[in-house]
């Protein structure tokens, strides 16, 4: 069939030049073009690629004239470039234009739900539009359809992700969307049908892997509850619960993100803040003002403690990292045998000297890398439309797939029944 040629558009972020490397590892007969506005940054990652698999170029996915230039042909292009809510349109657009396959890691809601109004415009076009293909969501979507094939009937759906320290790893498209999903609108599942909560309004306590233990999460604004009941049309609830590590973090973020939702600060000024204080640096007073309001209200929630507040304090001050942890958790319940039962996966390690879980970028390109293989090998399969992980890749494909871009599979998932 000869070589393949795989776009990546954003391709210097960190996020996606995780994906290429971890794709890389692969066997394929792969030509990779790797697409930036900022080319310079990607010199070091084509040197470490192996020889004449990889090209950088310049380009602006905003060029509709350059977009369509660089994807004509394509076997499978990747959009890395985000927040998806801004790039997502006119890449997709652009790919259904060429009749070129397309694939993200898009976690937004707006665009999730833009995306999906296209389903067919894509079936006319002939060509499959994979997004959501990251860690969550994607990993947890395989893992919730992984857990659900346990059940003759499913009723309710739980997806849980923590974040660890991300310090100096952080893009600015992340702050974006961290803003977002921890204050809000949060569309979601609720009784049988779609509902709007607000974002890290309701806490749990939920048990967790890789060393985090029993941990408060927020319900939050994420696509897993928005395309799962596709699949799952008849579930009760299908809820999204997120967090971040320690627990100082998801204050800092839920103050900051309500000042945003209430116009007291423009979400550049946040952004340039939260910016600031990744790369160790003071950030703004108007910041740390609402930073410190969300604080003050983990104490009142119970999710810390004044000592442990004080203590996140002092150490972010200096400049402290904290040990990194990570987790992913699907909880699905139904019937199976006619008897009520609880199917759980979960992943298992995260931090220094894993593969899957160093940090939110490896964890999210090596599920978009290991997606990457199976949507190739399933080149000769008539496919057409918008689909989401759950609706496409079998879990023990992805699981080889993950296991194929190098992960060992001891770090994919933990079984809990």
């Amino acid at each position: 069939m000869g070589t393949k040629r795989i776009v990546f558009i954003g391709a210097a972020g960190e996020m996606c030049r995780l994906a290429i490397e971890r794709f890389a590892v692969a066997d394929g007969d792969w030509e990779l073009a790797l697409y930036d506005i900022r080319p310079d940054l990607l010199e070091q990652l084509v040197q470490r690629l192996p020889s004449g698999l990889a090209t950088a170029a310049r380009l602006d996915l905003y060029d509709r004239e350059g977009l369509r230039a660089a994807i004509e042909g394509a076997a499978l292009v990747v959009l890395g470039a985000g927040p998806y809510n801004r790039t997502a349109g006119p890449v997709m657009e652009a790919c259904l234009q060429a009749k070129v396959p397309y694939l993200d890691f898009d976690d937004d809601i707006e665009s999730t739900l833009h995306a999906l109004s296209l389903h067919e415009d894509a079936r006319a076009a002939g060509i499959p539009m994979y997004i959501g293909c990251g860690a969550s969501p994607g990993f947890t979507n395989v893992l919730v359809a992984d857990a659900a094939a346990e059940l003759d009937r499913v009723d309710n759906i739980d997806v849980y992700w923590v974040v660890g320290d991300e310090r100096g790893a952080v893009g600015r498209a992340v702050l974006d969307h961290m803003l977002r999903v921890a204050a809000g609108p949060c569309m979601t599942w609720e009784n049988g049908g779609p509902v709007l909560h607000q974002s890290w309004a309701e806490t749990r306590w939920t048990e967790l892997g890789a060393g985090l233990g029993l941990t408060m999460v927020h319900e939050t604004a994420h696509p897993e509850p928005v395309t799962l009941p596709r699949k799952y049309p008849d579930a009760k609830n299908i809820r999204c619960f997120g967090g971040l590590d320690p627990a100082g973090y998801n204050g800092m973020i839920r103050g900051v993100g309500l000042a945003v939702q209430t116009g007291k600060i423009p979400v550049e000024k946040a952004i340039d803040h939260l910016e600031a204080l990744m790369l160790n640096k003071s950030g703004s007073v108007t910041g740390w003002r609402y930073a410190l309001s969300g604080l003050r209200n983990l104490v009142r929630t119970r999710e810390a403690t004044r000592g442990e507040v004080l203590g996140f304090l002092a150490k972010a001050a200096v400049g402290h990292t904290f040990p990194h942890r990570s987790a992913l958790k699907v909880e699905v319940t139904g019937l199976r045998n006619g008897l009520p039962a609880v199917v759980e996966r979960r992943t298992p390690v995260s931090g220094p000297g894993t593969y899957l879980f160093t940090d939110m970028a490896a964890a999210t390109g090596t599920a978009c890398a290991a997606f990457m293989v199976v949507a190739l090998d399933d080149e000769s399969v008539s496919r057409a439309g918008v689909f989401t992980p759950e609706e496409w890749a079998e879990p023990e494909r992805f699981y080889k797939a993950l296991e194929r871009v190098g992960t060992p599979r001891d770090e994919i998932f933990a079984i809990s029944h």
